[in-house]
């Protein structure tokens, strides 16, 4: 939701809800740009959700300060630890509370929040203000699973190749990702294929037990769905959700024009699945996966929509139950 002056309003409203004594110590991880926070909301949700906690607000300052902030929050006893902020803000703060007994939850303060809309929290700023308040009456805190990446943690998904090129460029364009939204995505999308995939692609092999499966791109997902397009989610791998304690997969085997429009068509229907097109391996129950170069041109990675960089190999693994939630 974009924090239109309407919905900052109906969030001045609901202020008017009764306020009792803290219980819990809750720190919020502000990303002061992200798509929908500004500083007017930011205040407003605070204040407001000091009526049920002992809230602590603290802004990033740079790339995997949430992730620092959510290691000291763990130290320091908090009851829970909140990112208002994008998908991204939420991996790093999940990566600062893995492992640890304090839980995450999240605002959301981005264009499209996947983890917010997997947890059941609602997208609305206000609405998804008035659920954290309720969740101090009914506070139960459960354990999920995390996906890894050479050792960086995920959500929900990560990828190697054409969609991490995609991030890539989008993250290099913030106002554009802004304004435009998963439109610019899908923009460039068709851009970096006809440029990076189209003529001469990288070339990639997953390795799993004794198979091996050569394509140009490969997404893992620990949960389910991939993303979403506005409001209708993104189908690629089958079969992870965030509790089942394995991950999946899917890998494309080649990045033909002719394919493009089947594959997208799959992706985004809720009926056809994306596993049975004759160019795409599917995988499930995953424990590890590895994807390596195959000619030494480095990979680019994603997780969670956000690019962290290149390497020549790829290496994938689960921890079930390696955080705690609460929502």
């Amino acid at each position: 939701m974009t924090a239109t002056p309407e919905a900052i309003e109906r969030l001045e409203a609901s202020l008017g809800v009764a306020r009792s004594a803290p219980s819990r110590r809750m720190l919020i991880i502000v990303n002061p740009y992200a798509t929908t926070v500004s500083d007017r909301l930011r205040s407003l949700v605070v204040y407001a959700l000091r009526g049920r906690y002992e809230v602590d607000a603290v802004d990033t300052e740079s790339r995997d300060h949430a992730t620092q902030l959510c290691r000291e929050a763990a130290r320091g006893g908090y009851d829970v630890v909140v990112a208002f902020g994008g998908d991204g803000t939420v991996n790093e703060a999940a990566n600062g509370l893995a492992r640890s007994d304090t839980p995450l939850s999240c605002l959301p303060g981005g264009r499209t929040n996947v983890y917010c809309r997997m947890l059941g929290i609602p997208t609305d700023m206000v609405d998804a203000t008035e659920h954290l308040l309720r969740l101090a009456d009914d506070w139960r805190p459960r354990r999920v699973d995390l996906g890894q990446l050479n050792g960086r943690k995920f959500l929900f998904s990560a990828g190697v190749g054409l969609d991490a090129s995609v991030v890539e460029h989008v993250d290099a364009h913030p106002r554009m990702k802004t304004r435009l939204g998963e439109y610019y995505y899908a923009w460039t999308g068709l851009l970096t294929f006809s440029r990076g995939y189209l003529v001469h692609p990288p070339r990639l092999e997953a390795v799993l037990g004794g198979e091996r499966v050569r394509g140009v791109t490969a997404i893992v997902q620990n949960a389910a769905p991939y993303s979403y397009f506005g409001d209708r989610p993104v189908h690629m791998a089958e079969g992870a959700a965030l509790d089942s304690g394995d991950l999946s997969a899917v890998v494309l085997r080649r990045a033909w024009p002719v394919d493009v429009p089947t594959i997208i068509w799959r992706a985004l229907s809720a009926r056809a699945r994306l596993a049975r097109h004759r160019q795409v391996r599917p995988f499930a129950e995953l424990s590890s996966l590895r994807i390596r170069s195959l000619d030494e041109r480095p990979l680019p990675l994603q997780v969670d929509g956000d690019y962290i960089g290149e390497a020549q190999e790829a290496q994938f693994e689960v921890e079930p139950r390696g955080i705690a939630v609460v929502a």
